[in-house]
């Protein structure tokens, strides 16, 4: 059985098992995981969904939430707008969520914010959406997220790949929430930088081949292809074609190309020149201490992406619910800044008892995650920080932190 199919079907087990454990009592709290569980990012799922099973019983264990238990309840994208609407609608307004972290996908997190989460008014927190379009975003203060906009991570790309000798390149970028926005961002740097971009060429999901695509590419003489999709929608099918038809030996991508399903179909060898970033963490005690608390419970970290951004996120919401003193959304949004920006004694990864302490004694709390700060400025963005990864055996190692 495939990488790709193992994920799916783990994905789909953890789904339905969290579903049929969701059922909560009077003392219950909620909090909705609006995630990407099936689609073009589902081999990225397992791992993150458990995170949300290591911070939930992290807070469980630890005193749990205003009294009573929290119950983490999942609802499933499937990938799409009108999935998202569809399982935030049932998440917002069925099962009663007093926050909702998620989505994954830039595309499904607005989507879900546009259709019920500013409408119905309860805090969203995206450990992964990444399109600068949030940044301005009307939302009435309701949608944040824990990772950089691509606008900066764009301009991070571009300075990597003159960095690295890469002056003239061929871009080609999905039509969706993410790529667009990001292949602006980064065409906009690295032609300011004084690079060349031969061919750039937006290209539609889903299709079954990018021969045309990619032979309008090729010309000019790119030294290689900057690719901005998801490797389990577009992503693959361009790297493969353009390796079989000798167009390409080169590739440079963000977060959506890091896929292991990448490494599984092409193999390492054909990617030993190829490089990407993706959202990362600063070295720190905090970090340190996730990673422990999470390869105790699942073994290992490496290679799952976005693993921490999802713990935080989860973290978070249980923090502002328990900092509201209740399920009030309005309170329970209010209450997120408290717990996350200073001034507050500081609380981390496994600190949910002293933390729980903290707020009960009526004493200001600043919660430093995982992958970072989690500092909200007026629009709901943290600075976050951007790795450079490259193909090492069958995982990606990162290499180093980039900054524009």
């Amino acid at each position: 059985m495939s990488f790709r199919k193992q994920a799916l079907l783990g994905a789909t087990s953890i789904l339905a098992a969290a579903m049929a454990a969701s059922t909560a009592n009077a003392a219950d709290v909620k909090v909705g995981i609006l995630f990407d569980v099936t689609g073009p990012i589902a081999n990225f799922i397992p791992p993150m969904l458990d995170s949300v099973t290591l911070a939930t019983e992290e807070v469980n264990a630890g005193g749990g939430l205003l009294g009573g238990r929290m119950v983490s309840v999942i609802g499933d994208t499937t990938g799409s707008s009108q999935g998202a609407v569809d399982a935030a609608n049932k998440l917002v307004n069925i099962e009663n969520a007093a926050a909702i972290v998620g989505a994954l996908m830039s595309g499904t997190t607005i989507a879900a914010a546009n259709s019920v989460i500013v409408p119905t008014g309860i805090m969203q927190i995206s450990p992964t959406a990444t399109s600068p379009e949030m940044t301005n975003f009307a939302d009435n203060d309701w949608v944040f997220r824990v990772v950089p906009s691509d606008a900066y991570q764009g301009q991070v790309l571009a300075k990597l790949t003159m960095d690295q000798g890469v002056k003239k390149v061929a871009l080609t970028y999905a039509n969706n929430d993410y790529a667009a926005p990001l292949a602006k961002a980064f065409a906009d740097h690295y032609k300011s930088l004084g690079g060349t971009i031969t061919a750039e060429v937006k290209h539609e999901e889903k299709q079954p081949s990018y021969t045309t695509e990619l032979a309008t590419l090729s010309k000019g003489g790119p030294e290689a292809l900057v690719i901005i999709a998801y490797a389990g929608d577009s992503g693959l099918t361009l790297v493969k074609e353009a390796l079989e038809n000798g167009l390409f030996k080169r590739f440079i991508g963000t977060d959506g190309l890091r896929d292991n399903l990448l490494i599984e179909k092409i193999g390492a060898e054909h990617l030993k020149d190829s490089f990407f970033t993706s959202p990362s963490s600063p070295k720190s005690e905090a970090a340190d201490k996730f990673q422990q608390l999470y390869a105790a419970k699942f073994q290992s970290t490496k290679d799952k992406i976005f693993i921490g951004q999802v713990y935080d996120s989860v973290i978070l919401a249980a923090l502002a619910i328990q900092q509201a003193g209740g399920t009030d959304r309005e309170k329970v949004r209010d209450a997120l800044r408290e717990v996350a920006n200073p001034p507050g004694e500081s609380v981390g990864p496994g600190d949910w008892a002293k933390a729980l302490e903290l707020i009960k004694a009526g004493t200001d709390i600043d919660y430093t995650g995982a992958t970072g700060s989690m500092d909200f400025d007026d629009k709901g963005d943290v600075a976050g920080v951007i790795g450079h990864f490259v193909v090492e055996g069958t995982g990606y190692k990162e290499v180093g932190l980039v900054t524009p």
